[in-house]
């Protein structure tokens, strides 16, 4: 079964250009462990400095995976260029969850 996620964001001002950047060309190391799991259909919009993200997960345990990513090196690294970008609302939470209203294949 496929979950799906939507979540917000907001990144600092003096940021957004910085962060287009690293997203025009995203680590490969960083996109294998995305792939390793169980994450596709991965994507990130902004308006302004509101970002939204979408993505599908189809792996059996979503917290043993993600767990898995944030104990990735590569990603780790990624993440000391990404996350000072944001403006966090929540401490250590960077991106929120949103509720999904409607769907439909």
């Amino acid at each position: 079964m496929i979950r799906r996620f939507g979540q917000i964001a907001k990144l600092r001002t003096e940021r957004i250009e910085e962060y287009d950047t690293l997203h025009a060309a995203v680590w490969n190391d960083v996109l294998k462990t995305i792939k390793k799991c169980n994450l596709q259909n991965y994507s990130i919009y902004r308006e302004g400095n509101l970002l939204f993200a979408y993505f599908e997960y189809t792996g059996t345990d979503y917290e043993a995976d993600m767990a898995k990513m944030a104990s990735d090196p590569a990603t780790q690294s990624w993440w000391t260029h990404t996350h000072p970008c944001f403006i966090q609302e929540h401490a250590g939470e960077f991106y929120t969850d949103m509720k999904e209203l409607f769907h439909i294949d």
